[in-house]
């Protein structure tokens, strides 16, 4: 029995490091359409990042603006697909930025996608746009979707040029994303914990200082968390968690019925909310 159980603990040991190395690998989804398609001028970029990576990333100018806001995707996606949520920003007078993230559309690769990631690579283009595009960000604003948008969180924490932030669909916790993707395997708790610390020790990272219902305890910029009530990857009672966590009444939270994670044709149908929301704070 012993030699039965010390063989299973070896085997879930060498196996967690693999599963999680897959786990991390975020499928490339990219770019087919431009802007153009929509009939919006714009200009492709490329924004310098860390570990000597590019990023790929379509600036669309609105005319003598000063406001920009930095758009970011989700887990698996690029650019073009939040084209649509973008297009109602750039109408109402707002420079947009949308870039992929390491490893998405047509941005360089690197080891493995993650949260951190996601938010160092938003931090960089925040740079790129201050060096390169001074007037165009007097204001900076900045979406994300699900990852992208715990990372929009994360990034506003410690980011002072970050003038506002709009989060959809971001999750509470990673040890709760975790724990609910291996649910399906039955694992003992014990090797639940060590998944999570592995990924904790790849990442760099502790996943209490990363999460969203953490994060937004630090940050100081209005902000407002937009969940769909139908989500059933991420559920809205995260919404409500990271909300009711925050201090003061910057923090605003807005429900969209018949949502689910990756209803952007819903969440187009409360734009008004949204730009209302970014034009109070880049008045």
């Amino acid at each position: 029995m012993l030699t039965t159980l010390s063989l299973f603990a070896v085997l879930a040991a060498a196996a967690i490091p693999a599963g999680v190395h897959l786990g991390f690998r975020a499928p490339r989804l990219r770019e087919i359409g431009t802007p153009a398609d929509s009939g919006l001028d714009f200009e492709a970029v490329r924004i310098p990042t860390v570990r000597c990576r590019s990023l790929f990333g379509w600036l669309l100018p609105a005319a003598d603006s000063t406001r920009t806001l930095v758009i970011l995707h989700g887990w698996g996606g690029n650019a073009e697909l939040m084209l649509p949520i973008a297009i109602p920003f750039r109408e109402a007078g707002f420079n947009v930025l949308l870039f992929d993230a390491r490893n998405h559309g047509g941005s360089d690769g690197d080891t493995f996608s993650s949260l951190p990631r996601f938010a160092e690579d938003l931090g960089m283009a925040i740079a790129w746009l201050k060096r390169h595009h001074p007037a165009r960000a007097e204001c900076i604003a900045v979406l994300g979707h699900s990852v992208g948008a715990g990372a929009a969180l994360f990034e506003a924490s410690r980011n002072p040029d970050i003038a506002a932030v709009i989060s959809i669909a971001a999750f509470a916790h990673p040890a709760r994303v975790t724990e609910a993707s291996v649910r399906h395997l039955h694992l003992p708790a014990p090797i639940v914990y060590g998944i999570i610390r592995y990924v904790e020790w790849l990442i760099g990272h502790r996943f209490d200082t990363i999460a969203p219902m953490n994060t937004v305890t630090r940050i100081t910029c209005p902000v407002l968390l937009v969940h769909g009530r139908a989500d059933r990857v991420v559920p809205v009672e995260d919404a409500r968690l990271i909300h009711a966590r925050s201090s003061g009444t910057h923090v605003h939270l807005l429900e969209i019925d018949g949502a689910d994670h990756d209803s952007v044709d819903r969440i187009e149908d409360h734009v008004s909310e949204l730009l209302g929301f970014l034009e109070l704070q880049c008045a």
